[in-house]
């Protein structure tokens, strides 16, 4: 990963947040539990209507509360996006939907639509609304507009750098929260209408198919021009209806690389004592899709790092270690986004993609016994002796070893773990604890 050099220090007073809050995407009940133990102070969760993740699992009322019960007793906090634009179809049952996550504990809701914001405040005043980044807010004259609204907190657009932020913050006493890692929409986020086009899967009501990230081939249409009849009446030739292989003219060769239009992914963990100096008081790492290992890996790398800053401003240091984990969890290129400069073409994927992901999530340690070294393991990827396997829990633990004799809970010797969710039991060369992650390469 390439990290961009210091270039400034920024005077931006915090306003709010006396720490930054490490807020984690989670996409269903597990991702939110290993969000929270890896250190997320919050997680926000998409419900079942209302929501930009239509594909995620989501979370029923009951799977909230659950959510909000786990949550509490690591001092977490749980957000809900309701942050879709919504069709007159869709405002109907708002009212109740909102009162019911607030029932079920919801600390906060992230909304876009202004008439949704407009319910919110007016039938639940004990829930938090805060600003989703749909609204691609990006001047301070903006942010004031929400706060005079009754709104706390503003999720900034992706596209607002250091110095606009700097300046949002000198203006309005107000919390900031900003995309600091994750994936990043090749349109203003989320207003995009190629989903729409393509596949009649709208992105701004949780549709998006993620067009951006499709390969394209280049094609001219080879037919004969239009032409007019005549002046008087503007009859047009209509041509015959493109074909591709009868119509086509490829401006391609076919050696050449699928053109694509998406954008690199953003990380921002060569630059945290930046985000802290500037003011943004929540850290947002994107990604309700992810996998628990993403989640937790990214999740993990960050917590070090605000914790190491927060201790000892004047001595922090970015770890290589918290730069080769994140690169584990990887799966696209990665840069700074907007924060220093409005990105360009190298920022952008046309390449084919290096697949940046060498690692599988393979073991999940449910218990250990420190007498005989013995842990006990539940399998979510195949894994056998002999394969090298690298162990990290919560706080940075992290260890490699070989993996030996493997048995089942009877006792039977294993010449692999091959079924999914099924317990083994293996030596460990490290104490281990319950939550603790087994990954292995691919």
């Amino acid at each position: 990963m390439e990290t961009v050099a210091v270039q400034r220090k920024f005077s931006g007073k915090r306003n709010r947040l006396d720490k930054p809050e490490l807020l984690a995407p989670a996409g269903n009940l597990e991702k939110l539990k290993f969000a929270i133990h890896y250190g997320a102070d919050a997680v926000y969760i998409g419900g079942q209507a209302y929501g930009l993740r239509s594909n995620a699992d989501n979370f029923s009322f009951e799977e909230m509360r659950e959510g909000v019960e786990f949550a509490k007793k690591y001092g977490a906090k749980v957000f809900v996006a309701t942050n879709i634009y919504a069709h007159n179809e869709d405002v109907e049952g708002i009212e109740t939907y909102l009162q019911n996550l607030y029932k079920a504990g919801i600390s906060a809701i992230i909304v876009a639509d202004p008439a949704i914001i407009e319910v919110a405040l007016r039938a639940v005043p004990g829930l938090e609304v805060h600003l989703s980044t749909q609204q691609s807010t990006l001047n301070w004259q903006a942010v004031k507009f929400w706060k005079d609204e009754g709104l706390p907190r503003v999720v900034l657009g992706r596209e607002t750098s250091f110095e606009e932020i700097e300046e949002i913050k000198a203006n309005v006493d107000i919390e900031i929260e900003a995309f600091i890692h994750g994936a990043m929409c090749s349109s203003y986020s989320g207003r995009c209408v190629l989903s729409n086009h393509f596949t009649d899967r709208d992105s701004n009501r949780g549709g998006c198919c993620q067009s951006c990230r499709w390969k394209y081939d280049l094609f001219e249409d080879a037919r004969e021009d239009t032409v007019w009849v005549s002046e008087e009446d503007m009859q047009m030739k209509a041509p015959a209806p493109f074909k591709l292989g009868e119509n086509q003219l490829p401006l391609f060769q076919e050696q050449d690389n699928s053109f694509s239009m998406g954008s690199k992914d953003l990380c921002m963990i060569g630059h945290i004592p930046e985000l802290i100096d500037v003011g943004v008081d929540s850290f947002k790492i994107e990604g309700r899709m992810k996998s628990i290992h993403y989640v937790a890996t990214v999740v993990n790398v960050y917590r070090q790092a605000i914790d190491a800053y927060m201790a000892d401003p004047e001595n922090y240091v970015l770890k290589p270690e918290w730069v080769e984990e994140l690169n584990k969890a990887a799966n696209r290129p990665l840069n700074t986004g907007f924060f220093y400069d409005t990105p360009d073409h190298e920022d952008h994927i046309y390449e084919p993609e290096e697949k940046a992901v060498p690692f599988d999530f393979a073991g999940l340690v449910m218990g250990y016994d420190a007498e005989t070294g013995m842990a006990t393991i539940q399998q979510r990827n195949h894994f056998k002796p002999g394969q090298e396997i690298e162990f990290f829990g919560p706080g940075g633990h992290f260890f490699k070893q070989v993996v030996g004799e493997i048995q089942d809970e009877e006792g039977n010797v294993l010449d692999a773990a091959r079924h999914p969710l099924q317990l083994i039991k293996m030596k460990v060369d490290q104490p281990v604890s319950y939550f603790d992650m087994m990954r292995k390469k691919k």
